[in-house]
């Protein structure tokens, strides 16, 4: 049966225990997510508490990072999601985003109504990739790949 959660505070706690003894086992997300049988973007929002791992997935992290069966139960609830609290960010990598949001944001929604019409684009039908890729003009870039179904508005 699928649970839901009303308070974030368990999987908060549960995400700092695991991402403790990933850096105990020197495990990197890549390994975990390899261990859960799924991406590498999904299994690390879900570790962080951001989604619900199937039940294989969920006994199989637990395995890996040496957690009981309380946390691989934990791993399979549906969470609270939101994991930045209210205000401006202020680690700089999760400020950066909220800086691209305010300065493209306007121009992504004028962009995708443009293209698709009134609507939105799923963060639950979604995937990510994160890439490193070498600058032509040298050092390296970050290539960031949101792709979320587009849900359009029904008039009702």
């Amino acid at each position: 049966m699928l649970h839901a959660q009303f308070d974030p505070t368990a999987r908060q706690t549960l995400a700092t225990t695991a991402v403790e003894a990933k850096l105990r086992k020197d495990l990197s997300w890549q390994q975990i997510a390899d261990a859960a049988g799924l991406s590498v973007a999904f299994v690390t929002a879900a570790v962080l508490g951001q989604h619900a791992l199937p039940e294989q997935s969920a006994k199989a992290v637990a395995e890996l990072l040496g957690l009981d069966d309380d946390a691989a139960l934990l791993l399979q609830t549906i969470p609270t999601r939101g994991s930045i609290d209210g205000g401006i960010p202020t680690d700089p990598t999760i400020y950066r985003f909220y800086e691209m949001l305010q300065v493209y944001g306007t121009t992504l929604k004028a962009l995708v109504h443009e293209e698709f019409g009134d609507g939105i684009i799923s963060a639950i039908n979604f995937k990510l990739d994160v890439k490193k890729v070498a600058d032509p003009e040298g050092g390296e870039r970050a290539v960031i790949t949101l792709d979320g179904k587009y849900l359009p508005t029904k008039p009702f």
